[in-house]
């Protein structure tokens, strides 16, 4: 048995493991990942992606996932028994990029189709993990040696059942359908819409083309009264047989890619972990896939995680920072789930399609917030507690926030364009300093010194039409266009500070060196 070590070991090698990983990397702390698949599990998953996702990874400076994702089609619904279309409409109204939302629209992009955790012992100081290699019908056994370890294993995966964690929640029994995806030929589908036949009470089947697969790939939900699913995906003539009779033409498969039986699961953990393990993902919370949360919340569990995580293990923050973890995402997670379960109700019972696919404005994340978190501080709003999955509202900004973007910033040293989601980063805080003049910010200056560099960067957002000044240890920007004055509502000739964290979210909005102190006393050491 060999032994190993590495800071961080990561189980479990879909999106938020991933995320966790490449955070923690960036903030140069090597990671080790590890998955109980052998290969790329195929099929299609989680293929909804939302703005706030969208940043997300443009922090990350994953900037190809949004090249990569294409629009949601229209939907198009059919004559039961032909192809003879009845309505065509969008399930998203179009909204173009704004100053402080430059991802504004929903998107698809299917998540593309080793070792396994056997068990781990937390001692308080460190984590021995025991995996197990399988190769070639061989298994060989490592005690691997981590300061953490994060569970991204799914909602069966070890970490969450070794750690003891209740999973409370329900598996709906009343709901079920094959959902697969399969390559065919089928004379009057196209592929330029998302295909929706049957009855949603009865016999139905939902067809949507996705190029992720193969040119003629399809991605389909099917659930027949008559049949259970375990029956159609046993008897493959008999579900293409059903298929063929709902869509009133007989298909031409080519190949099926992978099928599967869906029950909606609705659960949730009691907290996200503690010690030195923690879990995220779907090993923390399952729910409906009704409205697309659930690749979204992973991504964002993740960044809030990992972020929390290198400082504490640097040993530049307590480790009780790691605890807000819990506090800030369990609420979120768990109005997440009653709106998804909302909507799966809302799917069976709506008088007609477009009904029954509508989806509210706050599903975009865009106004999730952790306003009640025990590390965020606000000087300037005493606002009334919001949901945790509000609705956007760009006249205000409460610490907890998302933290809007700003274009058409002038860099003073350079004159270079520059915007501040080119500026956040998940390796620092930002510390932005609105101010009259650079010399008035010099105070702010003086009191970040006392943190470790690498982890803070002042930017000093100077008001159209500033004359600069060079201030040694500081970036300093002109805001030209006037977006992040109006973005941050900051007051042109008075002082304003807003700390954002490296998850983008708003950490602290204060007036001065005191709340920076009293903000950064519950970050760091």
């Amino acid at each position: 048995m060999t032994v190993a070590a590495a800071p961080v070991l990561v189980a479990g090698g879909g999106p938020s493991g991933l995320v966790v990983a490449l955070t923690l990397l960036q903030n140069r702390i090597p990671v080790r990942i590890i998955d109980k698949e052998p290969h790329h599990r195929i099929g299609q998953r989680g293929h909804g992606l939302w703005p706030r996702t969208f940043e997300v990874f443009h922090f990350l400076r994953a900037h190809e996932i949004h090249q990569r994702a294409t629009p949601v089609l229209p939907i198009q619904e059919y004559k039961p028994g032909t192809l003879e279309p009845t309505k065509t409409f969008s399930m998203f109204t179009h909204n173009d990029p704004t100053p402080s939302i430059p991802y504004n629209n929903p998107m698809f992009l299917g998540q593309p189709p080793l070792e396994e955790l056997q068990s781990f012992e937390d001692n308080g100081e460190r984590v021995l993990a025991k995996l197990v290699k399988r190769k070639d019908g061989e298994e060989t056994c490592e005690v691997f040696e981590a300061s953490y370890l994060i569970g991204a294993d799914g909602a069966r995966g070890l970490t969450r059942k070794e750690l003891g964690l209740t999973f409370l929640g329900e598996t709906r029994q009343d709901f079920s359908s094959v959902v697969g995806d399969i390559c065919l030929e089928m004379e009057g589908i196209d592929r330029k819409h998302w295909h929706f036949l049957g009855s949603r009470s009865s016999n139905f089947l939902m067809f949507r083309p996705t190029d992720e697969i193969a040119p003629d790939g399809f991605q389909f939900l099917m659930s027949m009264k008559d049949y259970n699913p375990k029956q159609l995906i046993a008897d493959e003539k008999l579900m293409f047989k059903c298929m063929s009779e709902l869509i009133g033409h007989e298909i031409r498969v080519r190949k099926v890619v992978v099928l599967s039986e869906f029950r909606p699961n609705i659960r949730v953990v009691d907290k996200f972990g503690g010690g030195r393990v923690f879990i995220v993902g779907d090993s923390a919370h399952v729910h409906s896939p009704t409205g697309g949360q659930g690749l979204n919340t992973c991504v964002q569990d993740a960044l809030n995680l990992a972020w929390k995580l290198s400082l504490a293990h640097k040993g530049l923050s307590p480790a009780t920072l790691l605890d807000s973890y819990t506090k800030e995402r369990l609420p979120i997670v768990a109005e997440m789930l009653n709106i998804t379960s909302g909507i799966l109700q809302q799917i069976r019972e709506a008088p007609t399609i477009d009904r029954a696919m509508e989806r509210e404005k706050r599903m975009n994340m865009l106004g999730v917030n952790c306003r009640t978190s025990p590390i965020v501080l606000d000087e300037f709003t005493h606002a009334e507690p919001v949901n945790a999955y509000g609705v956007l509202d760009e006249g205000v900004l409460v610490a907890g926030d998302r933290a809007p973007d700003a274009p058409g910033l002038v860099v003073a040293a350079s004159s270079a364009e520059t915007k501040l989601f080119d500026v956040f980063s998940p390796t620092y805080h930002t510390v932005l300093v609105f101010a009259p003049d650079a010399a008035t910010s010099v105070d702010i200056l003086e009191a970040l010194r006392r943190y470790h560099g690498d982890v803070i960067r002042p930017v000093i957002v100077l008001p159209q039409g500033s004359e600069v000044t060079t201030v040694a240890q500081a970036d300093i920007v002109v805001d030209h266009s006037g977006h992040a004055y109006r973005g941050y509502l900051a007051v042109k000739g008075e002082k304003k500070v807003v700390v954002v964290r490296p998850d983008g979210v708003v950490g602290a909005i204060v007036r001065g060196v005191e709340g920076v102190g009293a903000y950064f006393v519950k970050i760091f050491v």
